[in-house]
């Protein structure tokens, strides 16, 4: 049976797009005033009107042309108010039914819903506006379909049927909420306000005296800097209270769904069957209080992306851990750290990077019209830091094989402990730069169909030994196939794995 859009999706639309139509009326009164003349007024106001009028005219068009219905096998949707456009999604292709609500459209009772894809980095399909209800329907009987043709049996949308528990697996208490802030920083306001402040020091520099408009440039550019880490840390942690308040995950059947949001609350689902990563974040300062974040990969998308695909925003260390081994069981991992040698090559990078600063700031010294605030060589004062740096890095890259999972870790800052089923990898990576050669090291990566995969995040181990990412490279390889045959039933025969005709095939090193 088809289904139409929420009666109140028409006046929300109309005021929702009441901005662009302001914009409109601005123009007409300017334009009406200066071809009529004293009527240009009332012109303006006729030919604002009819705008208004055929704005309306359009969204209940739009409203009464727009018709869905979830079947057995697919989501029909059909729409259009100048052309019709009738779409079938299989139900089996949905990966994510995300459901948004903003303040006014939850006292309208209202939601927008968007239909996710495997492989998919834009939304498949998107429902503006229908009731909360009907949006929580879909997404329930979207995943009861899901789970009826996997398991090889049939279902129609509407059936009756019992509603599954819900297991709570997480809730962000108030006190993890105020952590989640406190912890919370903004980068993009420092790149905004170095360019919004960037002509402050030579204008300063030009009006202080020449006897102390050094140390007064330095004393507001300090000033400056706390300024600046003072708001970006307050637009942080606003963002982050927004973003997280009341969050909570749970379970119903093999199905992750999450609800978080002040402003804007989220409802979203994250089938188990398409997670790729599981993903450990921490820095030093979570690391210190012993907290860290965990966020749920799946192919191709990130759940709520924009800052919400964690699927635990923060949380104590052993927590986060058993929420993963709930998910992924991988166990306790120990990690094998790079050979002991590669330290002094982070050194040499991080001394040829400071002397690169220097020599830039040497060139900006001599050219520009105004002296810098500060000496050309302060940077190389850093240079006592570079061992420290390099042990680090050193210290918190690693990787361990489990019966079931490949882990890898990498980053000292921004630590990410990633956590890969082997039947997940789909290509295993082995690439040497000029300079790993020299060094006679490796990076052998685990290649997934992650969301973060896209932009090149995957699970690596960096900078192993040419020997060791041989062995590495090929053990990785067997255990997928190992354990593709153990998904998909293959058989092993004499060590060799028998896989179907139509298998995949492009599961092999490179």
């Amino acid at each position: 049976m088809s289904r139409a859009l929420s009666p109140l999706s028409v006046p929300y639309r109309v005021v929702e797009r009441g901005g662009s139509l302001v914009f409109t009326a601005i123009i007409l009164f300017s334009g009406a005033s200066a071809a009529f003349g004293p009527a240009g007024g009332l012109v303006g106001l006729v030919l604002v009107g009819l705008a208004l009028l055929g704005l309306v005219a359009y969204e209940v068009t739009y409203y009464r042309r727009f018709e869905y219905d979830l079947g057995g096998d697919t989501l029909d949707i059909r729409s259009g108010v100048v052309s019709r456009r009738n779409r079938e999604i299989p139900v089996r292709r949905v990966q994510n039914v995300d459901i948004s609500r903003n303040v006014v459209q939850r006292l309208l009772g209202i939601a927008a819903v968007d239909f996710e894809t495997a492989g998919g980095s834009e939304t498949e399909a998107a429902l503006r506006f229908v009731g909360f209800e009907e949006a929580k329907r879909l997404q329930r009987d979207i995943g009861r379909l899901k789970r009826a043709t996997g398991e090889g049996g049939e279902a129609a949308a509407g059936d009756e049927y019992d509603s599954p528990v819900a297991d709570e697996l997480f809730a962000l208490s108030p006190r993890e909420l105020a952590l989640v802030g406190a912890l919370s920083f903004d980068v993009r306001i420092p790149g905004l306000l170095f360019v919004l402040l960037s002509g402050s020091v030579p204008a300063m520099s030009s009006i202080v005296p020449t006897s102390t408009g050094s140390v007064l440039a330095a004393v507001g550019l300090v000033a400056a800097a706390f300024v600046v880490l003072l708001v970006s840390w307050l637009g942080g942690a606003a963002a982050a209270v927004l973003n997280y308040y009341d969050f909570r995950l749970t379970q119903i059947e093999d199905e992750l769904q999450y609800e978080r949001g002040l402003l804007r609350r989220y409802d979203g689902s994250i089938p188990l069957d398409k997670v790729q990563t599981l993903t450990v974040v921490d820095d030093p300062l979570k690391r210190y209080f012993g907290y860290a974040s965990l966020r749920i990969e799946t192919a191709g998308y990130a759940p709520g992306e924009g800052g919400s695909e964690a699927a635990v925003p923060l949380a104590a260390r052993e927590r986060v851990f058993a929420l993963a081994n709930r998910i992924e069981s991988v166990g306790s991992p120990t990690f094998e750290r790079p050979p002991k040698r590669v330290r002094r090559r982070y050194a040499i990078r991080y001394l040829l990077a400071l002397g690169a600063v220097v020599a830039l700031l040497y060139g900006v010294d001599l050219l520009a019209p105004a002296s810098l605030p500060w000496p050309p060589y302060a940077p190389a004062l850093l240079g006592p830091l570079v061992p420290v740096a390099a042990h680090y890095k050193w210290r918190h890259r690693g990787y361990w094989l489990g019966d079931d999972h490949v882990v890898t870790r990498n980053g000292f800052l921004r630590r990410r402990i990633k956590i890969v089923p082997y039947y997940r990898i789909q290509t295993v990576i082995d690439s040497r730069t000029l300079f790993q050669r020299r060094w006679d090291v490796a990076t052998v990566t685990a290649d997934t169909a992650g969301s973060l995969s896209l932009v090149g995040n995957d699970a690596a181990a960096v900078d192993v030994d040419d020997a060791v990412a041989d062995g590495l490279r090929d053990d990785l390889a067997a255990r997928l196939r190992a354990s593709l045959a153990a998904e998909r039933g293959w058989v092993e025969n004499g060590g060799a794995v028998d896989a179907p005709d139509d298998a995949d095939a492009d599961a092999t090193p490179s």
